[in-house]
C-alpha cells in the first residue's frame, strides 16, 4: 500500500508548467555559510543568504516555474541537494544530509544520497590504489579492477530501477546527466523519444540539445583527430603550478617520446588511468620518454592537490579555465582522459592510448 501511494502522489506531479510558485528552503546546521539555491536550467542564482554561525536554521524563498529543477549549494562546494519546486516546502539538513518535503523530493534525495555514495566509494578506491607503491599497485591491479567494476555495476543498477520505478513521473529529469553515461545508444533515444512527464521536463529538453550539439562537436573534432595524425603538434602556452609560463615547445619535439596527457583532478575515468600512465613513466622514462599533463582543472588547489595524490612526477600545465582551457581548443578536445603520443621530432603518432594499448605502444618503441 505504501509503494502505491508514493506513485499516486508523484503521479499528481507529472506535468511541468510554466507557472511561477514560490518556493521555501530551510538549511539546518549551515555553520554560517553562505546558501544560494540554484535554478539548474538557467544556471541562475535565484536565491542566497549569508548565515548565522548560531543560527540552528536559515531559510530561503524565493519563484520559480513550477516543477523547475533547483539546487541548493553551499558557498562554491561541488555538492548540490537537488529538488523540483512542487511548491512544497523543503528542509536539508547539511550533517545528516537529509531532505525532506514533498514525496517526490525526498524520492530525489534518496537516489541522488545512493549514486553520491557509490561515486565517494569509487573515488577513495582509487586514491588508495594511487597511494601504494608500484609493486603493490601491481600485485592487487587485478582485485582493484574488480572492486571498481563492482561499484560501476551498482551505479548502473541504481540507475536503473530509478527508471523503472518512476516511468510515469518527471523524477528522471534529474538524473538526466546520469542517465546518458549508463544507457546505450538506443535505450538514450528511448529515453528522450517517450511520451512520458520526464522526456517533456525543460531541463531533458535541455540536455537533449546540449548533447545534441556536442555529439556534432565530437564529429567535428574525431576528423580533426585523425587528420593530425602524422601532423607537427601546434604549440601553446599555460603556466605551470607556480604560475610560470611554459610552451609545448619547450618539451616537445626535443628528443624524447612525449605524452601529452589531458586530464582533471575532478575526472573520475582520468583518476582510474592515472595508475596506468604512472607506471608507464617509471618503466619508460630512464629509456627517453616523458609526459607533459594538460589540466582542464578551475581550481588549482584541487589540480595541485590531484598531482600529489596521483603520484604524478611529469610537468603539469594549466590555464585553470576547465573546458575553457586553450588545449581543447587547439586539439579538440571534447572528452577526457585523452593523450597524444609524439615522437621525438614532433610529430604526433597515435592518440588517446589507453591501458594495455599505451603500454604496447611504448613497449613497440623501445622494447620490453
Amino acid at each position: 500500500m505504501k509503494k502505491l501511494a508514493i506513485l499516486a502522489a508523484l503521479a499528481i506531479l507529472g506535468a511541468c508548467t510554466s507557472n511561477q510558485v514560490k518556493f521555501s528552503v530551510n538549511v539546518l546546521n549551515s555553520e554560517g555559510a553562505t546558501m544560494k539555491v540554484i535554478d539548474l536550467l538557467s544556471g541562475k542564482v535565484i536565491a542566497s543568504l549569508a548565515g548565522d554561525v548560531e543560527a540552528t536554521s536559515l531559510p530561503l524563498a524565493g519563484k520559480a516555474d513550477q516543477n523547475a529543477l533547483l539546487a541548493l549549494q553551499k558557498d562554491d562546494e561541488p555538492q548540490q541537494f537537488v529538488f523540483f519546486n512542487d511548491g512544497a516546502p523543503v528542509s536539508i539538513d547539511l550533517v545528516t544530509k537529509e531532505l525532506k518535503g514533498s514525496e517526490i523530493n525526498k524520492r530525489v534525495n534518496y537516489y541522488n544520497s545512493f549514486l553520491s555514495t557509490i561515486m565517494n566509494r569509487f573515488t577513495d578506491e582509487i586514491k588508495a590504489f594511487n597511494a601504494l607503491s608500484p609493486e603493490d599497485q601491481e600485485a592487487r591491479l587485478e582485485e582493484f579492477e574488480t572492486r571498481v567494476e563492482g561499484y560501476q555495476e551498482s551505479y548502473e543498477d541504481m540507475v536503473g530501477t530509478m527508471l523503472k520505478e518512476n516511468a510515469d513521473n518527471i523524477i528522471p529529469a534529474a538524473f538526466v546527466s546520469q542517465v546518458a553515461q549508463c544507457l546505450e545508444e538506443e535505450e538514450l533515444e528511448a529515453f528522450f523519444a517517450a511520451d512520458a512527464p520526464y522526456a517533456k521536463h525543460p531541463y531533458t529538453l535541455s540536455v537533449k540539445q546540449k548533447m545534441e550539439e556536442a555529439e556534432a562537436r565530437y564529429a567535428e573534432a574525431e576528423k580533426a583527430k585523425e587528420e593530425s595524425i602524422g601532423q607537427k603538434f601546434t604549440d601553446l602556452e599555460e603556466p605551470d603550478t607556480d604560475g610560470t609560463p611554459h610552451k609545448l615547445s619547450e618539451y616537445l619535439g626535443k628528443g624524447n617520446w612525449v605524452l601529452v596527457d589531458f586530464w582533471a583532478s575532478w575526472c573520475g575515468p582520468c583518476r582510474a588511468e592515472m595508475p596506468n600512465v604512472v607506471a608507464a613513466y617509471e618503466k619508460y622514462h630512464a629509456k627517453g620518454f616523458d609526459i607533459v599533463g594538460l589540466s582542464f582543472d578551475n581550481k588549482k588547489e584541487a589540480w595541485v592537490k590531484a598531482i600529489d595524490e596521483l603520484n604524478m612526477p611529469w610537468t603539469h600545465l594549466s590555464d585553470l579555465k576547465g573546458w575553457e582551457t586553450v588545449a581543447a581548443s587547439t586539439y579538440g578536445i571534447n572528452a577526457i582522459p585523452a593523450s597524444l603520443l609524439v615522437d621525438p621530432e614532433g610529430i604526433i603518432v597515435a592518440r588517446d592510448l589507453r591501458g594495455e594499448a599505451l603500454g604496447a605502444k611504448l613497449a613497440e618503441i623501445f622494447g620490453e
